[in-house]
């Protein structure tokens, strides 16, 4: 009997328990190596992905039904080049630190095995960027994709094990379930040899990693506001970053921008220049059809329109739109549950909201985070110091200021660490509010020698009250 013939749950039980073991034994068998071998393996893995960087964009779009298959080949190579190339710079492994002064050594020390959660949104980029941050730290990795997303991100397995293995790396050491089910991917968590749970998905696949007892970095929903303030440097600039950030991958990035708050003086110039570069403003009578496109009774999103053109939405609404459309926006004066649109939408719409002063802009990003945003990105078109400085109150890890939340939260059109991979922080229950690096994948051990006599604790003098 094969895994093939065998109860699906059951299959994905004995496969994630098979790898899991096997990863162990490979980290255990590669333990040890310095950073300089990894970085060779790294960039064996990083070329092997370019390479293949068309086919598994095509795999993902064909599988999952999401996105722009151009758009999904700059992904790829995005975390094979340019983060790949910043994981190069730093090190991860060894010693990160000395200081002479104090008499303190700092070593990076991999975690072990990394049971990484795919998403069906950005599959083959995702697995790129988790697997070249895990190599970089020295840890074995296994996938748990989606199981819409199962067959592209097994072949971007593929491609990166091989090239691994054949630069030096044990078998085993990069690894992917081939069937996975709920049941099996819970299984992969809690295995006794996973040392850590990299996550990315929805809120609910996110408490269910921090529930298995495990050490987790998890990363959740992106309700990203955007502020439109009278100081804006250049209104069409503004406007053609919004819509290049929430047009690119049709929308299925949760750094893009959600919700464009617009200062009242300057709104209806704002929403010229959005039309100019193809946003479509939605009549407030199709509304209704579009919420009930998108949100089942429950107010889920649902999965089938995810990452669809403006343009097909559309269509599916019984609306003919230009064929210039990029973007559909929907003009609303509500945050909350009573308005379905107001919640993050994995797809080119944007929500417009009017804002007759700065306490009320501030008062409604407020909103817009609250409701399935807390902790993720907020996006800001402004000189003005005060309202940046206002602003930044806000419970976000980021704040990208006149550039794309898009480009600039994962790290490329403004100094944020690039990655693939953005967390929320406590705001939201997840651990870390940083972009998530090679340096998340490690403990630090501290050789510190005496720096001052341990007997004197009990005469010291500023111990006295």
């Amino acid at each position: 009997m094969t895994l093939q013939t065998l109860d699906p749950d059951i299959a994905s039980i004995i496969d994630a328990r098979t790898k899991a073991k096997n990863a162990r034994e490979a980290f255990d068998n590669f333990l040890g190596t310095d950073q300089g071998r990894l970085d060779s393996v790294l960039v064996s893995m990083a070329r092997a992905g370019t390479a293949a960087s068309e086919e598994l964009a095509r795999l993902a779009v064909e599988e999952t039904g999401y996105g722009v298959y151009e758009h999904k080949i700059l992904k790829n190579r995005y975390n094979t080049t340019f983060v790949a190339k910043y994981m190069l710079r730093k090190k991860a492994v060894g010693v990160l630190w000395v200081d002479k002064a104090s008499r303190m050594t700092a070593v990076g020390s991999p975690m072990g095995v990394i049971a990484a959660l795919i998403p069906r949104t950005n599959p083959t980029s995702t697995v790129l960027f988790k697997a070249l941050a895990a190599m970089k730290s020295g840890n074995a990795i296994v996938f748990a994709p989606h199981p819409r997303a199962a067959r592209c991100c097994l072949r971007t397995t593929e491609v990166l094990a091989k090239a691994a293995e054949q630069a030096g790396a044990p078998e085993g050491f990069i690894s992917c379930l081939q069937n996975p089910t709920l049941v099996g991917t819970q299984e992969l968590m809690k295995h006794q040899d996973v040392s850590l749970i990299l996550a990315t998905g929805s809120s609910d696949m996110v408490r269910v990693c921090y529930s298995s007892g495990k050490p987790t970095i998890a990363v959740g929903a992106g309700n990203v506001p955007v502020y439109v303030h009278r100081s804006v440097p250049d209104i069409d600039e503004a406007a053609a970053m919004i819509v290049e950030s929430k047009a690119f991958d049709n929308g299925t990035a949760c750094v893009a921008e959600q919700a464009v708050v617009l200062d009242e003086v300057i709104a209806d110039q704002m929403l010229l220049s959005l039309a100019k570069v193809g946003t479509y403003m939605l009549d407030s009578s199709l509304h209704a059809s579009l919420a009930n496109l998108l949100f089942d009774d429950s107010g889920r999103l649902r999965p089938d329109p995810v990452g669809k053109s403006a343009i097909h939405l559309g269509e599916l609404i019984g609306s003919s739109l230009p064929s210039t459309t990029r973007v559909l926006g929907v003009e609303l004066d509500q945050v909350g549950h009573q308005e379905r649109l107001s919640a993050e939408i994995l797809g080119p719409i944007l929500k417009i909201y009017r804002a007759p002063n700065v306490d009320l802009a501030l008062e409604r990003c407020r909103e817009v985070l609250n409701y399935g945003g807390l902790g993720h990105t907020l996006g800001l078109h402004a000189t003005d110091p005060e309202i940046i400085e206002a602003f930044s109150s806000l419970p976000v890890s980021r704040i990208p200021v006149n550039t794309p939340t898009l480009f600039g939260g994962m790290g490329y059109s403004a100094e944020i660490d690039p990655s693939f991979m953005l967390g929320t922080g406590t705001w939201s229950g997840s651990i870390s509010s940083d972009n998530i690096t090679p340096l998340h994948l490690i403990n630090i051990k501290r050789i510190a020698h005496e720096v001052r006599p341990w007997r004197q604790l009990a005469t010291d003098t500023r111990f006295a009250p």
